[in-house]
C-alpha cells in the first residue's frame, strides 16, 4: 500500500526549509511490510483516503512513478539506535527512502521502477562527514600564505614540514624572505607560535627585511606580529591605535609590531585589503573546496566569521557554486553587529539572512558571540593562574558580553559562544543561568564552543543548564605536551577538552577542528577524541577519551544536533537529505590508531555522486 494512505506517516510529509528557505516536498519511507513512498500520491484526492485500496490502486500506474536508487554497501553506519547498521539504502532524489538489507529494499518497491548501483559494494558508508566549526575564509587565506606552523601540513599540493624550534622557524623565515622575486613584495607568513618558535618582534622582522612589509598571523589566527614597513605601509601609526576602542588599545603594541585578541581586530581593516586580494581569496577558496571534499565533510558551517558583506559575496562566488560537493552556513558575528549597533542590535542581525546565495545561506536564529581570548595564544581566560602569572585576556568584556547575551538571548537566538578557558566557561554559564530565571527558554541549546580548559563542575552546570558542547580534541594532540612545562601544567594541561566527563554527564557534544586551528579532517578528530595521542606518542588523560561512537556522532549527528539540522542531516534514516561519506573501513572498528588513516572514497551529497578526485 502506499504511505500516504497510512496516516502515521502523513506528518512526514511536510514543507522543508534549507538555504534560502526552499521549498522542497520531503519524501519518507517505511522500512518494514509497506511500500515505497509515491509522488504520485500527493495528487490523490483528499476523499481517497476514506476509499478502499482497490479504489486507491487504479488511480496511479506504479511503472509510472519515479525511479529509485538503491546502493548495497559492505556496511552502512546509520546512527539510527533502531537498525544501527544495514547494508542498503534506497535514494529517491535528494532524499533517503527506505535502509535495510538489498533483499528488504527490492521487496518493499511493490513495482516500483529500481536500479541497483554497485558502486559501494566493497565500501562503508557513514552519514555525511560535517565540518561544524571552520572557518573557509580563513582556511583559504591561511593555506595559501608562506606555511611555517608547529606541525606538517598535508595539503593537495604536498607535505609542509613542521618547524618546531626557533632555529627551525628563523630559518625558514628567511628563506621565505629570499625567494620572493621583488624586494618589495608583501611576505604573509602563517603558523608561528611563540612557546615553540620563541619571541618575535618587529625588530625582529625589520632585520629580515627593511624594504618589504612582513605580516606575520600568528597560529590562532587571533594575532599580527608586523614590521615596520607593514605600519609605514598600511597606516597603522600611533593616532590610527590611540583612536581604537579602549580595549583594543591595550592589547596592541605599537613598538613591538603586536596587535593580539582586540587589537587584532582593531588592525584587521588595515591588513585585510594587502592579505586577501581577489586572486588569494580565490586560490584559497578553491582549495577549500578541493579539501573539504576529499576529506568526506557534506555541510559545513562558520559561526562567526568576518561581519563584512563585501567578503560574504567573494566566499559565495565561490562556495555557492552549482555542482559543490557540499553546502556550507554562516553564523553572523553578534559581537560586531552589537557593537556597531547597540540599539538595533536584532533588526540589523536580520539584514545580513539574505548575504547567501545558492550554496551558502546564512543560518538564521542564530548567533555568535566570543567570550576570552585564544588557547594557541595562552589567552584564554583561566580561574587559576598560568605558570608565568596572570589570568589571560577578555575578546568581550564581561559587561559588554553579558548585555549582547541578553538581546539575543530576549530574541530567542541560538548563542554560540567562542570560549577557552575554565574562568571564560563560568562567565557564559553565569549568562545562561541568569538568563534561564528572568525569561526560561525551552531548548535554547547554547553552544559553548572550543572548551579548551574546564572543570569537572562546570561539566555538571552544563548538563544542568542545557548547555551543548563543540569541542576541538586536536588541541589535546598539539599542545598537551608543550603547555604542560608551558603556561598551563601538567593536570590542566592533560584533562584539556574532557570528553570523558561529559559523555559520562550526558552532555550533548559536537567536535570541529576551527580549521585552520587543526586540520578540517572529520576523521582525524574522531582519531584525536578517541586516542588522545600526544605528539611525543603519549595518552593525555585516559578517562577523557571518547567513545568511538560518541566521537562519530560527533562529526555527524551531533554537530548537526549543535546546528539544530538533526531532522535533516546527520543520520542515514528515511526523510533526511541523502548525505553519505563513502569509506574504505568502518571507523566504529578499525585498529583507534588507524581511524585517522581510513581513505574517504568520495561523497553523495544530496543524492549526487561524488567521488574525489585522484591527483
Amino acid at each position: 500500500m502506499c504511505v500516504m494512505c497510512n496516516p502515521a506517516f502523513a506528518e512526514a510529509f511536510r514543507n522543508y526549509n534549507f538555504p534560502s528557505r526552499r521549498q522542497i516536498l520531503k519524501l519518507a519511507a517505511v522500512t518494514t511490510a509497506s511500500a515505497f513512498v509515491c509522488e504520485a500520491a500527493t495528487s490523490v484526492p483528499a476523499q481517497a483516503q476514506e476509499a478502499s485500496l482497490q479504489d486507491l490502486a487504479t488511480q496511479f500506474d506504479r511503472k509510472d512513478l519515479p525511479r529509485v536508487t538503491i546502493y548495497p554497501a559492505k556496511e552502512i553506519i546509520t546512527l539510527d539506535p533502531d537498525k544501527p547498521s544495514v547494508t542498503a539504502v534506497a535514494v529517491l532524489g535528494d532524499h533517503i527512502l527506505a535502509v535495510g538489507s538489498l533483499d528488504e529494499l527490492k521487496s518493499l518497491s511493490d513495482g516500483q521502477p529500481y536500479v541497483i548501483d554497485e558502486t559501494f559494494a566493497g565500501k562503508v558508508i557513514t552519514p555525511g562527514l560535517i565540518a561544524q566549526h571552520d572557518h573557509p575564509l580563513l582556511t583559504g587565506l591561511t593555506m595559501v600564505s608562506e606555511i611555517i606552523a608547529i606541525e606538517d601540513w598535508v595539503l593537495p599540493s604536498g607535505v609542509v614540514p613542521a618547524a618546531n624550534n626557533p632555529s627551525q622557524y628563523r630559518a625558514r623565515l628567511t628563506e621565505a624572505n629570499a625567494k620572493l622575486k621583488t624586494a618589495t613584495e608583501l611576505l604573509v607568513t602563517w603558523g608561528y607560535h611563540p612557546v615553540f618558535h620563541g619571541p618575535l618582534t618587529r625588530s625582529d622582522l625589520d632585520r629580515i627585511s627593511s624594504t618589504r612589509p612582513i605580516i606575520v598571523w600568528h597560529r590562532s589566527a587571533h594575532e599580527f606580529i608586523v614590521n615596520s614597513k607593514a605600519l609605514d605601509a598600511y597606516g597603522i601609526d600611533a593616532a590610527f591605535i590611540a583612536g581604537l576602542p579602549d580595549g583594543a588599545r591595550k592589547q596592541s603594541s605599537l613598538a613591538d609590531g603586536h596587535f593580539w585578541e582586540g587589537g587584532m581586530f582593531g588592525v584587521i581593516p588595515k591588513l585585510l585589503p594587502a592579505i586577501a586580494t581577489a586572486d588569494r581569496l580565490r586560490r584559497g577558496l578553491e582549495f577549500v573546496v578541493r579539501y573539504y571534499h576529499a576529506n568526506g565533510v557534506t555541510l559545513g558551517c562558520e559561526p562567526g566569521g568576518l561581519f563584512s558583506k563585501q567578503l560574504q559575496v567573494a566566499q559565495n562566488a565561490v562556495l555557492s557554486r552549482a555542482g559543490n560537493p557540499f553546502r556550507f552556513y554562516f553564523i553572523p558575528d553578534g559581537k560586531s553587529i552589537n557593537a556597531a549597533f547597540p540599539d538595533t542590535t536584532i533588526s540589523e542581525t536580520e539584514k545580513v539572512l539574505g548575504w547567501g546565495e545558492g550554496l551558502t545561506a546564512m543560518m538564521p536564529g542564530a548567533i555568535k558571540l566570543f567570550a576570552d581570548g585564544a588557547i594557541y595564544s595562552l589567552a584564554m581566560r583561566v580561574r587559576d593562574p598560568y605558570l608565568g602569572g596572570g589570568h589571560g585576556e577578555w575578546i568581550m568584556d564581561p559587561d559588554f558580553f553579558a548585555r549582547a547575551f541578553k538581546i539575543y538571548w530576549d530574541a530567542d537566538y541560538q548563542i554560540h559562544v567562542h570560549v577557552n578557558g575554565d574562568a571564560g566557561l563560568d562567565m557564559v554559564l553565569d549568562s545562561v543561568e541568569t538568563n534561564m530565571r528572568r525569561h526560561p527558554r525551552y531548548d535554547h541549546r547554547t553552544v559553548a564552543i572550543h572548551l579548551a580548559v574546564s572543570q569537572k563542575d562546570q561539566v555538571e552546570r552544563m548538563k544542568r543548564l542545557g548547555v551543548v558542547a563543540s569541542a576541538n580534541p586536536y588541541y589535546v594532540r598539539a599542545l598537551a605536551d608543550a603547555y604542560t612545562k608551558d603556561g598551563l601544567g601538567p593536570e590542566r594541561a592533560d584533562n584539556m577538552v574532557r570528553l570523558g566527563d561529559m559523555e559520562r554527564a550526558g552532555v550533548p557534544f559536537s567536535l570541529h577542528s576551527d580549521m585552520p586551528m587543526a586540520p578540517g579532517q572529520p576523521l582525524f578528530l574522531m582519531h584525536c577524541a578517541v586516542n588522545r595521542t600526544t605528539v611525543s606518542g603519549r595518552v593525555a588523560a585516559p578517562d577523557q577519551r571518547a567513545s568511538r561512537l560518541g566521537a562519530l556522532k560527533g562529526v555527524t549527528l551531533g554537530a548537526a544536533h549543535s546546528l539544530r539540522m538533526e531532522n535533516d542531516i546527520g543520520s542515514i534514516v528515511p526523510g533526511k537529505l541523502a548525505n553519505f561519506s563513502i569509506l574504505e573501513d568502518n571507523p566504529l572498528t578499525v585498529d583507534a590508531a588507524e581511524i585517522k588513516d581510513i581513505p574517504v572514497w568520495g561523497t553523495v551529497f544530496e543524492g549526487t555522486v561524488l567521488p574525489v578526485a585522484r591527483s
